[in-house]
């Protein structure tokens, strides 16, 4: 009888345990592969390497037409945030008071407000504070809460419980009472106490959700063997936790960036917010809600806006979501 084939990788270098441990080394160091290389079959030709999640997630979203339309619309929101003159060739602040309220007009399509300012280019100018405001409070919101939860995930223990009551005592401040008492002593009319008042009470979402994630991916068989090997825990963070549970703090932020932008809008609705001269879409909202009847304009266009392109980021969230998510494939 011919003796029962063995593969080569079950062959051990020694005695007893010797195969298993090989096994285990070799699977640790194919996790060490630099990310561009390709694995090679054992005949040392190489294999047609399977697309990762992010390649795998990208793929699905230019096939979604959800995704293509609203990230059509934020480009478009992020180029006039950016050159407002390309298609507004007005002064949002200039006024000529014997045109207020007037409706729309030759070379002014949307009409004027109470002061004579036209309505156009006044909502063109608005979407550089609203642009603004989401992505630098997303930005902040999803670093900083990304790295407290991360850090508590990985190291546990009283760091972990700290943070979790940190988290509940901000959880547990209602958003919009605690932005009219903290920027009404504000008298700054920039963009940065708003986002700053975001980020100080947008974190705790983060950073549970980048907590559980943590949890979850150090469990995994991957970063058990990268521990074996001695792999410190700067490498493990970088290299092999922080890539697998980044995925949700990235749909969570996305979906948050929307709501941001209409928190500021609902700030400055209040006066509490953005404050003149800094030209907002809640601010002139604010300034055209006691006119609507006379000046309906006034009160649409800007509106719409809004709505437009908090519509827009939800969208774009929810279509992250669908992409990243392999219970949703």
């Amino acid at each position: 009888m011919s003796e029962p084939h063995v593969p080569k990788e079950a062959v051990g270098h020694g005695h007893g345990d010797g195969g298993t441990a090989a096994l285990a080394i070799g699977e640790a160091e194919s996790l060490e592969r630099a990310p561009g290389a390709r694995p090679r079959a054992p005949g040392g030709e190489p294999t047609g390497r399977p697309r990762s999640l992010w390649s795998d997630a990208w793929h699905d979203l230019c096939r979604n037409p959800v995704f293509v339309l609203s990230a059509l619309v934020i480009l478009f929101l992020v180029v006039i945030a950016l050159w407002p003159q390309a298609i507004a060739t007005g002064n949002p602040y200039r006024a000529d008071l014997s045109k207020a309220q007037q409706g729309a007009g030759p070379g002014h399509p949307f009409g004027y407000d109470t002061q004579g300012r036209d309505v156009y280019t006044r909502v063109v100018y608005g979407a550089r504070a609203s642009i603004t405001v989401g992505t630098c409070a997303t930005a902040g919101v999803a670093l900083l809460g990304g790295l407290l939860g991360g850090l508590a995930g990985f190291f546990g223990g009283w760091w972990d419980t700290l943070l979790s009551r940190i988290a509940d005592i901000f959880f547990g401040i209602p958003v919009l009472l605690g932005g009219l008492v903290f920027l009404s002593v504000i008298t700054s009319t920039t963009v940065w106490p708003v986002i700053g008042f975001i980020v100080l009470l947008g974190w705790p979402q983060i950073a549970r959700i980048a907590r559980g994630s943590v949890v979850t991916a150090k469990q995994n068989d991957y970063v058990q063997a990268a521990r074996a090997l001695g792999a410190g825990n700067g490498r493990m963070l970088l290299r092999h936790i922080a890539p697998n549970a980044i995925a949700p703090v990235i749909v969570v932020a996305t979906i948050a960036l929307g709501t941001y932008i209409a928190l500021e809008a609902t700030l400055s609705y209040l006066g509490a917010g953005l404050k003149p001269p800094t030209v907002s879409w809640g601010i002139d909202i604010s300034a055209a809600s006691t006119h609507i009847r006379n000046a309906p304009h006034m009160l649409l266009w800007p509106a719409g806006a809004l709505s437009i392109t908090v519509l827009a980021f939800i969208m774009l969230g929810d279509a992250v979501r669908d992409a990243l998510d392999p219970k949703l494939r």
